[in-house]
């Protein structure tokens, strides 16, 4: 046969042999996370051992501030953030389909420098106060229901006030020109392996109203449109953050990888944000926690009101991710 007819045939052949299928392109999940939150830990972790595999591709939002993620949700230019569940149940009732997953039950608190007179929130009366959040952070309003509830303190009258990103905060307790501030449990950690003081944390403080301070107030909160298109590559990612968390909880050598991204001025500020996520890592999540959630959401409108809760007395349907229970990891 001459040879091109031999190169026709071979080409025909080829051509006719059946193709491999072509793998499926993993979905893409825009994550929103705030440079100096504790999500971001978890993120690195999770990027660096590969750990949702081939099921989703992560990529990262840098966020100034969590205001900016809720901004960014709520507009389609992300798929996921964090972000608490009273805020996801708020959204629901006006209207926006995002549910939530646990991700932290740490909580913060009240700050004081090292040698500060102030030994209750009923000193903080006359005080220059800094709150990390806006007004209605969720924080703040429980510690302004319990300045008046225990101690018969408004702390919006009786108090001067200053709303702002925690790490300005925490400079401005430092260099003296607050007297407290009210802030996240991370930003509260490094002031305290600097040697500031905590007044009050937001654990004494629920406690204080009759709320249980250890649910995951904090999860990843999820585009249900997104959820819906790629439910195997949800489980992915979620199972991947619940992985991250116990190389976390016990593993020496992940905490050095992440040092540099924590940027721990000193090894005792390192070991206080250590200590201080491993604290919070939820050990359950099922129905009973989620009943928790609702009777919790029902005390905290009689707490906060409508500032707290918005409008519903009850927990938005659908404020949770159905389908993720799990027990306590070995």
């Amino acid at each position: 046969m001459p040879a091109p007819m031999i190169v026709r045939v071979l080409v025909l052949l080829i051509l006719l042999l059946p193709l491999p299928a072509m793998a499926a392109e993993a979905p893409a999940l825009r994550l929103g996370l705030v440079k100096f939150g504790t999500a971001a830990w978890e993120g690195d972790v999770i990027a660096r051992h590969a750990l949702t595999g081939d099921a989703v591709a992560v990529q990262v939002i840098d966020l100034a501030n969590p205001e900016a993620g809720k901004i960014a949700l709520l507009g389609g230019a992300a798929d996921m953030i964090v972000a608490d569940w009273l805020w996801v149940s708020r959204q629901r009732d006006a209207g926006h389909r995002i549910s939530f997953l646990p991700f932290s039950s740490s909580v913060g608190g009240v700050v004081v420098p090292a040698g500060s007179p102030l030994a209750s929130v009923a000193d903080l009366r006359g005080r220059r106060i800094g709150v990390a959040g806006g007004p209605l952070d969720k924080s703040w309003l429980l510690l302004k229901a319990y300045a008046e509830r225990v101690h018969g303190l408004d702390l919006e009258r009786d108090a001067d006030l200053e709303f702002a990103a925690p790490p300005l905060l925490s400079q401005r307790l430092e260099a003296g020109d607050l007297d407290a501030v009210l802030t996240y449990w991370h930003f509260a950690a490094r002031l305290e392996a600097a040697g500031a003081r905590r007044l009050v944390s937001m654990a004494d403080v629920a406690r204080g109203l009759g709320v249980d301070d250890t649910m995951p107030w904090i999860g990843y909160v999820v585009r249900d449109e997104w959820a819906e298109r790629h439910p195997s590559g949800l489980r992915a990612f979620f199972a991947a953050t619940r992985a991250a968390k116990r190389l976390l909880a016990g593993s020496d050598a992940e905490w050095l990888a992440l040092r540099p991204r924590m940027a721990a001025r000193t090894d005792a500020e390192a070991a206080a944000l250590r200590a201080g996520y491993v604290a919070g890592i939820p050990q359950t999540w099922t129905e009973a926690e989620r009943r928790r959630a609702a009777a919790l959401f029902a005390l905290l409108a009689e707490i906060g009101g409508t500032r707290l809760v918005g409008p519903s007395r009850h927990i938005a349907d659908g404020t949770f991710v159905a389908g993720f229970d799990h027990g306590a990891d070995p």
